[in-house]
């Protein structure tokens, strides 16, 4: 089934069914395995943050819920991550490759995958207990989803309306600070946040779909661009960690000027591109956009009279009135 809140069914219903798929699907890589080990990992922690994304919406009315669900989920995506880390190290070599400006660009990109291959197998090999570590996500997965029987909302579309306004009004809130620390400090923690607000924003757009698929649709394509850009950078951020860090693991000093040469490059070039696309993806008034959201979610919650009613109310009310009138 889809990533999404169905606005005529009760919400808390569709939240737990939602939270419960997600984890379903997390148990179900994690315990099958069919791509081998560190694929279902990969695929369990992208449910992960879908979930953590999910447990954001209800937080203005379950706050203590969701401050310890997602610190489980957060915990568990970090207890299976150091393969997957030094996996994702070896494939943004392989995305810099595809960007080399000369052959001996091309050939220092290729020692320092090499590099990042060993390292990643000597990881691996060392990870004795990750068999363990699989068994023990499996089972807080379990737990999550029956700690889902505890939550408890008013579920009357206006003020499910009134919630979904105020979490989305806080995400834009904090994607625009991170937008703002991007403009000014440029640093790999600011363009880091911008990142996780960006996908925040995409899955959220997601789960809220249904209240105006058309508009959602083009939203969410624009924000998945931005979220694709920003998740280059960061890998080019943590590359460059590395290689700060233990820098006489990629050669001689030709090989490792051509390498950071390479890095800073792209990295440049993405963080340009970033910032123009945040841009427009987040140009609209974070306010009047949480005050859309609820107009829509109560209306489409409350049935066909509601519609009527809702223009009616809003019919002076600028921007916000032109897009209801829209619908």
């Amino acid at each position: 089934m889809p990533f999404r809140v169905r606005p005529a069914k009760p919400f808390t219903g569709e939240f737990r069914a939602i939270a419960r798929r997600q984890l379903s699907h997390a148990i179900a890589f994690l315990e099958e395995q069919p791509g081998g080990p560190h694929e279902a990992i990969h695929d369990a922690r992208k449910k992960f943050k879908r979930l953590r994304a999910l447990y954001r919406l209800v937080q203005p009315d379950a706050k203590e819920f969701r401050r310890r669900e997602n610190a489980r989920i957060r915990d568990m995506g970090r207890t299976l991550s150091t393969v997957r880390d030094a996996t994702a190290l070896v494939e943004t070599l392989n995305y810099l490759a595809g960007e080399a400006a000369s052959p001996e660009e091309l050939k220092a990109l290729a020692f320092a995958s090499k590099v990042l291959i060993e390292r990643r197998d000597r990881i691996a090999a060392e990870e004795t207990d990750l068999p363990a570590k699989i068994a023990a996500a499996v089972a807080e997965c379990r737990e999550a989803s029956a700690a889902l029987d505890e939550l408890s909302l008013d579920d009357s579309p206006k003020k499910t309306a009134k919630r979904l306004a105020k979490a989305w009004s806080k995400q834009r809130l904090r994607a625009l600070e991170a937008l703002e620390a991007c403009e000014e400090n440029a640093d790999a923690e600011a363009f880091h946040a911008l990142r996780k607000s960006g996908q925040t924003y995409w899955m959220h757009l997601s789960l809220l779909n249904d209240v105006w698929p058309s508009a959602m649709a083009a939203k969410k394509r624009e924000a998945k661009h931005l979220v694709d850009i920003l998740g280059h950078e960061h890998d080019l951020s943590v590359l460059t960690e590395l290689v700060n860090e233990s820098p006489e693991l990629f050669g001689d000093s030709d090989t490792l000027a051509l390498l950071i040469g390479a890095i800073i490059t792209r990295q440049q070039a993405l963080r340009r591109e970033a910032l123009d696309r945040a841009e427009e993806v987040f140009a609209d008034h974070a306010a009047e956009e949480s005050a859309l959201i609820a107009a829509l979610w109560e209306r489409a919650a409350s049935g066909p009279k509601a519609r009527e009613k809702a223009k009616r109310k809003n019919s002076g009310n600028g921007q916000l009135a032109h897009q209801l009138r829209g619908q």
